[in-house]
């Protein structure tokens, strides 16, 4: 059986794990790692089995407790080649496995593998995760576009967390300084409520059974407003499976990852 816990999600922070048959992936680290082992317990997944931990850029919403919780779990670092070197001297003793864009790795009993992202950091990723009994999560958060890369890793899925950072009049309206509002609206920046609809829409089939909505800003965006860019999208395309926005300050309940039954045409 495949979980996913996102243990919390937005500009403060970032934390997901993938649980197959015991055996744990953790994906980013943004939060301290007391924090993270705080919110674990909470949803009873066992930090004891984690077999690594993903990391897609080493900014601190992603990554401030990876040094930390890779240490305490003996977990090793799984990044790109740039990450890793923006990290390496905060975690010196962590072991690291590379992660090469486009190729895939297997640990324990997932296979992931990596696209590059348009986003302002060292060498960020999207990532897919296929787990032992052919299930497969993406995860794809500070983009500031969609690429016909992340599009390509993003396809077949059966479990996708996606950013939906911001309602594009909301920070328009924000009493964010112009040239930060161009960085979140950038290339570089992050994905709006209608591009993260876009982006659904484009790589939607039909045994994609579950979509979580990441990585909200705070002051630019609401859960209400992130659902009700995707939502009726969904309906009008059929969708069948569930729809969630992950919030900041606490985990959702874990949800199971399974393929969606294909309706057979006459």
């Amino acid at each position: 059986m495949t979980t996913l816990y996102v243990l919390g999600s937005g500009s403060s922070g970032n934390c997901l794990a993938i649980e197959h048959d015991g055996d744990v992936l953790l994906v980013d680290a943004g939060f301290s790692a007391r924090e993270v082992e705080r919110r674990a317990a909470r949803v009873h997944l066992d930090l004891r089995r984690v077999v690594g931990l993903a990391l897609t850029h080493e900014h601190g919403d992603h990554a401030a407790g990876a040094a930390r919780l890779a240490r305490a779990l003996d977990a090793p670092v799984v990044s790109s080649a740039g990450t890793w070197q923006a990290l390496r001297p905060r975690m010196p003793t962590a072991r690291h496995v590379p992660l090469r864009l486009m190729h895939s790795i297997e640990l324990g009993p997932f296979v992931l593998e990596a696209c590059p992202t348009s986003h302002d950091a060292a060498e960020p990723v999207a990532l897919s995760v296929v787990t032992a009994e052919g299930l497969r999560i993406g995860i794809a958060y500070d983009l500031g576009r969609p690429t016909a890369a992340v599009r390509y890793l993003l396809r077949e899925l059966h479990a996708l967390v996606l950013e939906a950072n911001h309602d594009e009049i909301r920070l328009r309206t924000s009493d964010y300084p112009a040239s930060v509002q161009e960085r979140i609206a950038g290339s570089g920046g992050h994905l709006s409520n209608r591009a993260a609809a876009e982006l659904i829409a484009d790589v939607l089939h039909p045994g994609l059974g579950l979509v979580v909505l990441a990585h909200l800003s705070e002051r630019c965006n609401s859960p209400e407003a992130a659902r009700d860019a995707v939502r009726p999208m969904l309906r009008e395309r059929g969708f069948a499976g569930e729809l969630h926005v992950a919030p900041q300050d606490r985990p959702l309940p874990p949800m199971r990852v399974r393929a969606m039954p294909v309706a057979e045409t006459a």
